[in-house]
């Protein structure tokens, strides 16, 4: 997967609460195993209408957020089932990182495996974001992972905490097979040993 380290991009606002991954990528889009080819299907029940055409209101369909590579959100953001095409569908729109006050336990695991920044603010500290962010494509966002801070256009900085292994993940684009095979030396060390012993 892509490392993660600086992200400076326009953000989208998206001031809804409880929005769970069927809304994220809906059950039509699920009869696939890649990771590719699920941004078109990407909030497609708010992004569509239903003769297909785009939603002019919806965030994601103005101008100045088409191509944001950071999202906004309101609380408790990817809730609802597991599915794991939501991260997908993010990533494969260009999203690489979600900021909320909280979020699905789940989603946010599949985030983080999926190359997907997903942060936690106070609700403060996300009021002040949608500000920066509903001002368009005029103001963008610079998050830093090293250095776990989101600078704003004006100047202001916010700080984020982060699990130093999720850290590490993504600052190395590492998903669980990346991690394990980091272990490869130590891997083969015990499997020559056991083999040594008569046990393998």
């Amino acid at each position: 997967m892509d490392k993660f380290t600086t992200l400076e991009g326009v953000a989208a606002p998206m001031r809804i609460i409880n929005v769970d991954t069927d809304r994220i990528i809906p059950k039509q889009y699920l009869k696939t195993i890649k990771r590719t080819g699920l941004g078109k299907g990407l909030f497609s029940e708010m992004r569509y209408r239903d003769d297909g055409s785009e939603n002019p209101d919806f965030v994601l369909n103005k101008p100045a957020y088409r191509q944001s590579k950071i999202l906004v959100c309101g609380d408790n953001f990817g809730c609802g089932s597991s599915r794991e095409h939501a991260p997908w569908a993010l990533a494969d729109f260009g999203i690489r990182c979600v900021i909320s006050t909280s979020f699905a336990d789940i989603f946010f695991n599949n985030c983080a495996k999926n190359g997907i920044l997903a942060i936690v603010v106070s609700p403060e500290d996300l009021e002040k974001l949608f500000e920066d962010a509903e001002r368009g494509s005029n103001a963008t966002l610079t998050v830093d992972l090293a250095a776990q801070t989101i600078k704003g256009p004006d100047g202001g900085t916010l700080h984020f905490d982060i699990d130093a292994g999720r850290k590490h993940s993504l600052l190395n684009g590492l998903d669980e097979i990346g991690l394990t095979m980091q272990r490869g030396a130590a891997i083969d060390g015990y499997e020559a040993r056991q083999a040594e012993r008569g046990w393998a």
